[in-house]
C-alpha cells in the first residue's frame, strides 16, 4: 500500500465493531493490514472506554496490540499548537491531527468536519464513499 495511514478513535471502534461500511470493507481492511498506526491518544480513548466488558477490554487490548503506536514527541507537541492556534479544536484532537502531519499519514476518520480547515492534513473518510 503506497498511502501511509493513521486511524482516527472512531474508525478504530467500528472496525473492531465490524461496523465499517460493505462497499469499503475491503479497502480498510487493506489499510490495518498495511498500516495500522494510531496515536497515543487513539489508544488512551479505545482502551479507556468505560462500557467494555472484562472480556471485550482483553480483546481491544490485544487488537490494538498489532498497532503502531506513535508516541508524543516534541516535534508533534509543537505541531499541536500550532493545529490549535489556526483552528478551534479539541486538544485529542489537535494532537491525533499533528501526529499526522508531522508524520505525513493521512487521518482515517468518520468525523472528517472536525478537522475542516487544517492545512495539509489529508483525509479519508471510509462512510463518505
Amino acid at each position: 500500500m503506497e498511502s501511509r495511514f493513521l486511524i482516527d478513535t472512531n474508525v478504530l471502534i467500528y472496525y473492531f465493531d465490524d461496523h465499517i461500511p460493505v462497499s469499503v470493507v475491503d479497502f480498510v481492511d487493506e489499510i490495518f493490514d498495511g498500516s495500522f498506526n494510531i496515536s497515543i491518544i487513539t489508544k488512551i480513548e479505545f482502551l479507556g472506554w468505560p462500557k467494555f466488558t472484562e472480556g471485550q477490554y482483553r480483546n481491544a487490548i490485544r487488537f490494538v496490540s498489532g498497532a503502531n503506536v506513535v508516541s508524543l514527541s516534541d516535534e508533534i507537541v509543537d505541531a499541536a499548537i500550532q493545529v490549535r492556534r489556526q483552528k478551534r479544536v479539541r486538544l485529542p484532537d489537535a494532537v491525533i491531527a499533528a501526529t499526522c502531519l508531522v508524520k505525513h499519514l493521512t487521518l482515517v476518520t468518520r468525523n472528517s468536519k472536525d478537522f475542516d480547515g487544517l492545512k495539509d492534513l489529508a483525509i479519508y473518510n471510509p462512510f463518505e464513499e
